[in-house]
């Protein structure tokens, strides 16, 4: 890949990663809730998730939902439907503000939620099939290039999720109070169920 091409490719993964969508709206959640240290693994779900989609790209099974106007929807509605229930979840909470990183349970409930919220928007997986071929070139070995793509798009997004996460994370000092942390529950609730709504719109 030429020095051109992987610039042009490395200004398309920030624009991707810093455009408002469900990725965004988890990362600021847990960083709200949990601040920076406590919201890493579920940044390290949610790349895991594009990881995957990234993976599902390369072996040609992106090209299978893209085709597929019923395995979109329902990959779509099982996504949107996550996110609102997530939502929801945070409405209703009533508990205060986490402290520290949490337990190795909780860790774990972190990594999985937000690596699900990825690997079930499948019109980011449909975009990934559309962009990933603008920035390879057919004569040259498929491998390598796919790994320059998927290294470039992954750590750009953990990049920006991160710094997401953080931004939401110095809210955490104005959210001590428990009417406090009731209102940031439930912004950060209607985040995440705007987001639900938003994919739920979404088409091929």
């Amino acid at each position: 890949m030429s020095v051109e091409l992987w610039l042009a490719l490395l200004s398309a993964a920030i624009l991707i990663s810093l455009s408002p969508g469900a990725g965004a709206a988890t990362a600021m959640s847990y960083g709200l809730n949990h601040g920076v240290r406590g919201a890493a693994p579920a940044v390290a779900g949610l790349i895991a998730g594009y990881g995957t989609q990234l993976l599902i790209v390369a072996v040609g099974l992106g090209s299978l939902v893209a085709a597929s106007p019923a395995l979109f929807v329902g990959i779509k509605w099982v996504g949107a439907g996550y996110l609102i229930w997530l939502g929801i979840s945070l409405w209703r909470s009533k508990g205060a503000l986490a402290a520290g990183t949490g337990t190795r349970k909780r860790l774990r409930q972190r990594f999985i939620s937000a690596y699900l919220v990825n690997i079930t928007n499948p019109k980011g997986m449909v975009f990934l099939v559309a962009l990933v071929p603008q920035f390879m070139d057919p004569a040259l070995p498929q491998g390598p290039q796919l790994l320059v793509i998927a290294a470039t798009l992954l750590f750009v997004d953990w990049s920006v999720m991160t710094g997401y996460s953080g931004l939401a994370s110095r809210l955490r000092a104005l959210m001590q109070s428990p009417k406090a942390v009731r209102l940031q529950n439930r912004l950060s609730g209607s985040a995440l169920i705007v987001a639900g709504l938003v994919l739920s719109t979404a088409t091929h």
